[in-house]
């Protein structure tokens, strides 16, 4: 079975190679054949990683222990769905899942493309394998997953393995990785069109058509992968938050950042032609980052809870990344005049301005969590002295520019295309600036004297107006103009412009977030030791002790703790946090005890038993609003599946009879 996988991975390395060379070949040569040849190279390609992931998965579910890698992540007493998701719990498997997804991919724009863009497609085929081949032969040729444990003349079985991590046997863990992936992996398919695009000078705009639904599916891959990290570092390692500017949830977040940059931009080259080399640098960044995020997540190049130790895979992933940026520029640089805009900036008060700030403000952010994460490495290097950049450095630079991305949400549908005159914006901000003031007076009055935290949910107030006001307006003008409820209004309204109605709601989901964001401004900590039956105040809770029961099972040692927790006297639920030892690692991990609430999170960690045995040490947190944030993803979920919604063909109607400044744009079909 082992040659067999490594046999696999192997050809479909030779097979990206190929793939390449005919594509390249059959283009300039113009020997269609070859192209097609490249083509059915990508089909084949993708068979073979097909079956040596499948192998893979059959060792790690069966439990060939001859294999390093199966040895390493898996052993008898795990669950099968952490045998399943060991694939890509360590180095090697991650690397084959990240070449899989890759492979899967351009399969599928090879068939779905296979009778269009006949000019461009054999370059997209040569960026799309020539990544794949590059991530291919580390596992041919560096790190396979097939090597087996030799001892003497041949291979042996250990009989048993050391399990995956403690930290990744949880439920998100099943997830979050491949949604990660598919989000980095995803952004090359928009980035090769482009390039392809560019190189090949096509004319129109043909490739932001083709790849707009691509780039959405791939950003809500990311946005979910980037979701479910947060919640399984809030669940699971019980420091008692979400976010804590690791260098590797710094590496999801960076394409993130650059790809919600590029679908804001891209709608300005469909509709004005402009941002054409905005458009060409984000979507390049935007692949690069992610292939710096997988560095630095696979090259142990940086510490982290969530990165690998450190592999010889590091210096080809420096290469390969120093490298296409080389050739990225020099395309970019060569083909400037092809990229020259249609249209130009008639006045800093319009939309068009709007998404050019909107882009400004990102790439600041992008660019200080970047500087903020390679720092220590570049300072390592040049002085051999580890260094660190802690999260005040990135709370202190992204707060106010998070704040100012939030009043441009609000901003940039209250603003004309074009040019604004001043009475039209007086009308457009008067209801929206009101209430967001409103809502910062009641708050200062109620006693809230939090400067970043009052203004953030003041704009969460102006923007949350923005977007009803867009909706209200435009959905009344339908009811009335059709006579039908408003409702029905509203839905007819979203389902004619599926795009710009998907965003205000994607909007409005990150709003929500905001919300939460904000909220833990307000959060209380203690340590608190506590007595078997004793009752210890924390905040507005009552917490008893009720017991304390040690036990095991097959795959760990635990002890844990019952806790009732009351509020005024009344009993609102027990919590059961607990400490568990994995045998095969030994290795210990914590399952924190959560009531949550919409108002606010009671998270209880416990640390063990004193040396006397005496009282239980727990870490008591109270998280106002939390919940928030994961009813924002939610929220935004549902405006990103909008968004990929074709809209429907909608009546004309004049402009003067829906709304005035904010208007629905009077367009066909989207």
């Amino acid at each position: 079975m082992e040659n067999l996988g490594a046999l696999s991975i192997l050809l479909a390395f030779c097979f990206a190679v190929f793939a390449v060379v005919a594509a390249v070949a059959g283009k300039y040569a113009k020997r269609p054949f070859l192209v097609v040849s490249a083509e059915r190279s990508v089909y084949a390609a993708w068979g073979l990683l097909t079956l040596a992931s499948g192998l893979l998965i059959d060792a790690l579910v069966s439990g060939d222990f001859r294999l390093a890698y199966v040895a390493a992540h898996s052993n008898r007493a795990m669950s099968s769905i952490y045998k399943f998701a060991a694939w890509w719990g360590g180095q090697e498997g991650s690397l084959l899942l990240w070449s899989w997804l890759l492979a899967t991919y351009s399969a599928i724009v090879v068939f779905t493309n296979r009778r269009k863009f006949r000019n461009m497609m054999p370059i997209v085929i040569a960026i799309m394998m020539t990544t794949l081949a590059f991530f291919t032969s580390l596992i041919a040729f560096v790190i396979s997953p097939f090597n087996v444990l030799m001892a003497g003349k041949g291979p042996i079985d250990v009989g048993d393995g050391q399990g995956l991590n403690p930290l990744l046997q949880w439920w998100t863990m099943v997830i979050h990785p491949p949604m990660l992936y598919l989000g980095y992996v995803g952004f090359i398919v928009p980035f090769a069109f482009a390039m392809a695009s560019l190189i090949t000078k096509q004319p129109g705009e043909g490739w932001i058509h083709t790849t707009r639904r691509w780039a959405i599916v791939t950003w809500l891959f990311q946005s979910t992968g980037v979701m479910l990290g947060m919640g399984w570092a809030y669940t699971v390692l019980g420091w008692g938050g979400y976010w804590g500017w690791d260098p590797v949830e710094n590496a999801s977040l960076l394409p993130w950042i650059t790809a919600t940059a590029f679908l804001h931009s891209v709608m300005m080259q469909e509709k004005k032609g402009m941002m054409k080399v905005w458009n060409m640098v984000l979507v390049s960044a935007t692949f690069l980052l992610s292939i710096l995020g997988t560095t630095l997540t696979r090259t142990g190049m940086v510490a982290s809870v969530h990165a690998f130790a450190q592999s010889p895979i590091k210096p080809h992933f420096t290469a390969f990344l120093l490298v296409s940026l080389a050739l990225i520029t020099y395309v970019i640089v060569k083909n400037l005049p092809y990229l020259r805009s249609e249209s130009r900036l008639e006045s800093v008060v319009s939309r068009e301005s709007s998404f050019l700030f909107n882009n400004l403000i990102l790439l600041a952010s992008c660019f200080a969590v970047l500087w903020g994460t390679l720092f220590p490495v570049i300072m390592e290097a040049l002085t051999g002295e580890k260094e660190t950049i802690d999260a005040p450095y990135y709370n202190k630079v992204n707060i106010p520019i998070a704040l100012f991305l939030l009043f441009l949400t609000g901003v940039g549908p209250l603003i004309a295309w074009r040019k604004s005159s001043l009475d039209s914006l007086k009308r457009a901000f008067l209801l929206p600036a009101a209430v967001g003031v409103a809502t910062i007076v009641a708050l200062v009055a109620s006693g809230v004297r939090h400067f970043e935290a009052t203004l953030a949910f003041g704009l969460c107030a102006f923007v949350t107006a923005t977007i009803v006001s867009e909706f209200w307006k435009g959905s009344r003008a339908i009811a009335a103009k059709e006579q039908i409820y408003l409702p029905r209004a509203a839905f007819e309204l979203t389902w004619r412009n599926t795009r710009r109605y998907g965003g205000y709601i994607v909007h409005m989901g990150i709003v929500v977030m905001f919300v939460g964001f904000a909220g833990s401004a307000f959060n209380l900590r203690e340590t608190r030791n506590v007595g078997l039956g004793q009752t210890a105040r924390f905040g507005h809770y009552d917490l008893k002790l009720l017991n304390v029961n040690d036990g095991q099972n097959d795959d760990y040692e635990f002890s844990k703790a019952t806790i009732d927790v009351l509020r005024n006297g009344r009993s609102i639920g027990e919590l059961t946090p607990e400490i568990r030892l994995y045998k095969a690692s030994q290795q210990q991990n914590s399952v924190i005890g959560i009531h949550r609430a919409l108002n606010e999170d009671l998270y209880i960690n416990y640390s063990g038993v004193l040396a006397d045995g005496s009282k239980a040490t727990f870490q008591l947190y109270q998280f106002p609003l939390v919940s928030w944030i994961w009813i924002g993803y939610w929220v935004l979920l549902s405006g990103t599946i909008v968004c990929l919604i074709p809209s429907k063909a909608r009546l004309q109607y004049a402009r003067t009879e829906v709304v005035g400044i904010a208007s629905i744009p009077q367009t066909v079909k989207s």
